[in-house]
C-alpha cells in the first residue's frame, strides 16, 4: 500500500491558539498530492483577544514591532489570494477527507506542540492514529554525527549560554535545512505556516526518508534533551 504523510505547522496566538494553519500531504518519494493554507476565523480575525504571539524583545520577528509586520504580511496574503480564512469546522472537513483518502501518518517539527495549540483551538487531529514528532527523527538521524558537528561549528550555530552557563547547539528546523541541504547562508524560515512546511520541514522528511523506513523512524526517534547537547561535552578546545 502507498504511504502518505501530512506534514503540519501552525502559527500561534498570545493565548495559546493556532491563527495560522498548514498541512500538506506527501507522498514517500516527496510528491506534493494536496494542502490546505488558512488563517484561522475567529482566531486570527480577532486580534484584541487572540493577538499572534509575540514577546517583550524591542527586534526580531517576535517582537511587537515584529508582531505588525506580521500582521500586514498576512494581510497582503489575504489580499493577493495565497492564503484563505476558515473556520475550525472547514479545516476539520478537510481534514476528514484527508484521512480518509490517504490514511496519511502525521508529522511535524516539534508535533506536541502543534497538537497541543491544535488541541485548544478545536482543529482534530486525533483523524491521524500513526505520527511521528520530525524534531526526533531528525535529532536521532542527524544531532550526533561528526558531519553535523562541524557543520555547527562551521555556522556558528550555538545557542546562547544560560544564566547558569549552559550552552547547547541548535537542532530547530532552520540549522537542520542548511545541514541536509549543505546551505549554510539559508535564510530563516519565515515563519508562515505552509511556507515553513515546504522549504524546511518536508526538506527534512524526505532526507529522512530517503535512508529510514517507517519501523526505523518509530524505533529510532529521539526526544531532545538540552542535557545531552552541551557544547563542552561535544567539542573540545585544540
Amino acid at each position: 500500500m502507498k504511504k502518505y504523510f501530512i506534514t503540519i505547522d501552525t502559527e500561534t496566538t498570545q493565548d495559546g491558539m493556532v491563527a495560522d494553519f498548514a498541512a500538506v500531504i506527501t507522498d514517500k518519494k516527496g510528491n506534493i498530492i494536496t494542502q490546505c493554507a488558512v488563517l484561522v476565523d475567529g482566531i486570527f480575525t480577532d486580534m484584541q483577544n487572540h493577538p499572534l504571539f509575540f514577546t517583550s524583545d524591542k527586534e526580531g520577528i517576535w517582537s511587537k514591532k515584529g508582531q505588525d509586520k506580521r500582521y500586514k504580511t498576512y494581510s497582503a496574503m489575504v489580499s493577493g489570494g495565497s492564503r484563505m480564512v476558515a473556520s475550525v469546522a472547514a479545516i476539520n472537513r478537510w481534514l476528514e477527507k484527508a484521512a480518509v483518502q490517504y490514511k496519511p501518518i502525521l508529522t511535524a517539527y516539534n508535533l506536541a506542540f502543534d497538537l497541543d495549540k491544535c488541541k485548544n483551538t478545536g482543529i482534530d487531529l486525533t483523524l491521524f492514529p500513526e505520527s511521528f514528532c520530525l524534531w526526533q527523527a531528525a535529532y536521532a538521524k542527524f544531532a550526533h554525527t561528526k558531519a553535523y558537528r562541524q557543520f555547527i561549528l562551521d555556522c556558528h550555530g550555538f545557542n546562547p549560554p544560560t544564566q547558569y552557563g549552559n550552552m547547547t547547539f541548535k537542532t530547530n528546523a532552520e540549522i537542520m535545512t542548511r545541514f541536509i541541504t549543505n546551505n549554510p547562508t539559508l535564510e530563516d524560515e519565515p515563519h508562515t505556516a505552509l511556507e515553513d512546511i515546504i522549504f524546511y520541514e518536508l526538506k527534512i522528511l524526505n532526507k529522512i526518508l530517503s535512508s529510514w523506513s517507517i519501523p526505523e523512524i518509530m524505533e529510532k526517534s529521539v526526544s531532545y534533551n538540552w542535557r545531552d547537547n552541551q557544547v563542552k561535552d561535544w567539542y573540545k578546545v585544540k
